[in-house]
């Protein structure tokens, strides 16, 4: 016996899409055309008066019942296998954690390697589980036609397939706070080869702070180019004198280590000026992580 083919969750969506809009535009078409014809035909100068007293006609009625009726089950039928598609999960799918936080995404593999971009191989499907840390989130990828609410204390789930290699753009669509529209990242679909080769790849030393600022979340509200998002840019940041506000008060800070340490642990005590007081605190990092980070930093300089 021949296995079922798989339908992907964009064909899926696509044909209930276009079978709704496709009747959808029929049924427009001939409503205007048969509005615009008795708008003529039946014109009040032309009548003033009826031509037919009836007040009924049986088989007009049946008709317009039974076809209407069609249409609507058809468009039902379509959605419902369109919805199905979308929660079946293929056999074969790679599972991939994915955990939302204010503002940023984490994405964790079955080995362990995690990232704020999520890697996918082309041609594979793919079962992404979704968990909130802290608010209402919604894991949006127009590309591959899924959406999906993140919800504390709920896992939630979608799958996918990236035919084609490339990057695609992975927004969240639920408004979570001050930071909400800088919560982008992408969905990035590698050959099988390039693929694996990424994922088995170990991060040099050199980047091991990198990869802590990834995994924590941090690059989801800080930039590393000097622009501006929810947090100050890392970029100059180790060093730098900043105007901070500490208990209502306005004070020069140095960004110093004892600082910068202070700022993962307790970041609600110094708030650089102009910006919001949106950072959570990071209570299980370890101080060896820290300086990891912290060293990685000084070559932002």
């Amino acid at each position: 016996m021949n296995p079922q083919p798989l339908i992907t969750t964009t064909e899926a969506v696509d044909k209930a899409f276009y079978v709704i809009l496709g009747i959808s535009g029929v049924m427009l078409l001939g409503v205007t055309v048969a509005m615009i014809y008795f708008v003529w035909r039946y014109n009040r100068k032309r009548y003033p008066v009826p031509l037919s007293q009836k007040d009924h006609n049986f088989w007009l009625e049946t008709i317009w019942t039974i076809i209407p009726t069609i249409l609507v089950m058809m468009m039902f039928w379509y959605g419902w296998e369109g919805y199905l598609s979308l929660r079946r999960i293929p056999d074969n799918a790679m599972p991939i954690h994915a955990s939302a936080r204010m503002w940023s995404w984490l994405f964790t593999y079955e080995n362990g390697k995690t990232t704020n971009k999520l890697y996918v191989p082309v041609g594979q499907p793919v079962y992404v589980r979704l968990i909130a840390e802290d608010v209402l989130h919604s894991f949006y990828v127009p590309a591959f036609r899924v959406k999906r609410d993140c919800v504390p204390g709920m896992e939630t789930y979608v799958w996918f397939v990236a035919e084609k290699a490339g990057s695609y753009d992975l927004f969240c669509a639920e408004y979570c706070g001050v930071g909400h529209a800088d919560m982008i990242t992408t969905v990035e679909a590698l050959p099988a080869a390039e693929f694996a080769a990424w994922l088995n790849a170990t991060p040099a030393e050199a980047d091991a702070g990198k990869e802590l600022l990834q995994k924590y979340g941090c690059l989801g509200c800080h930039s590393l180019d000097g622009s501006r998002i929810v947090g100050p840019s890392f970029k100059g940041m180790t060093g730098s004198s900043r105007t901070v506000v500490s208990n209502g008060q306005e004070t020069t800070a140095s960004a110093d280590t004892d600082t910068l340490i202070r700022a993962i642990r307790q970041p609600a005590a110094e708030v650089v000026k102009g910006y919001p007081n949106a950072m959570p605190p990071y209570p299980d990092l370890s101080d060896d992580e820290i300086e990891t980070m912290l060293a990685w930093l000084e070559t932002l300089k």
